[in-house]
């Protein structure tokens, strides 16, 4: 891949770039041989929240990803999960995401939290690089989008990949109707 375009948004291959990848997101992509599989690029980092973001690069909802972190915990264990979603949709917690976890309640991670366990920038988490034993949960819409956007562990960048590559992640699940439309 030499480089394309999603909306306004104009990626060049992860490989050019780690610089615009969080340090764990560089990492794993080096590691999976995808730098020429995904693009990363440059955006405004005040416009990384997804209507901003939208709004901005004229993205639509239904090709923009999410990556919402969510925990609870069973018998003292804690279990973690990220959700893979798209953002014309929202994370399933207390119902799909919940039983997934075998929790009684899930809720998302608080922002510091999250942002200290991943080493990532809060606006920019992605599933790409995050800690080893965290299950990677991808709603299935995702991987039937032929471009989606996402965030790359920083706020000043996006990363854009094939939704169905997100698949192939180490411990990707895809699930049906992890998220539900919005109204």
């Amino acid at each position: 891949m030499t480089g394309f375009s999603l909306g306004a948004l104009h990626a060049q291959p992860a490989s050019a770039h780690p610089d615009l990848t969080a340090p764990p997101t560089a990492a794993l992509i080096a590691a999976l041989g995808w730098g020429d599989r995904l693009g990363v690029a440059a955006i405004d980092p005040t416009l990384s929240d997804t209507a901003a973001f939208v709004a901005e690069y004229g993205v639509t909802e239904a090709t923009a990803a999410n990556c919402v972190v969510v925990a609870g915990a069973r018998n003292g264990e804690e279990r973690v999960a990220a959700c893979v979603i798209l953002a014309n949709t929202r994370a399933d917690v207390n119902g799909a995401v919940r039983k997934l976890l075998d929790v009684r309640k899930a809720s998302f991670l608080p922002l510091d939290e999250a942002v200290q366990r991943t080493s990532m920038e809060y606006g920019g988490i992605t599933p790409i690089g995050l800690p080893g034993k965290w299950r990677i949960l991808i709603d299935s819409r995702v991987t039937k989008v032929p471009l989606v956007t996402l965030g790359a562990g920083i706020r000043a960048a996006k990363i854009v990949a094939p939704g169905a590559l997100l698949a192939e992640l180490p411990g990707a699940e895809v699930i049906e109707d992890l998220a539900r439309p919005v109204a």
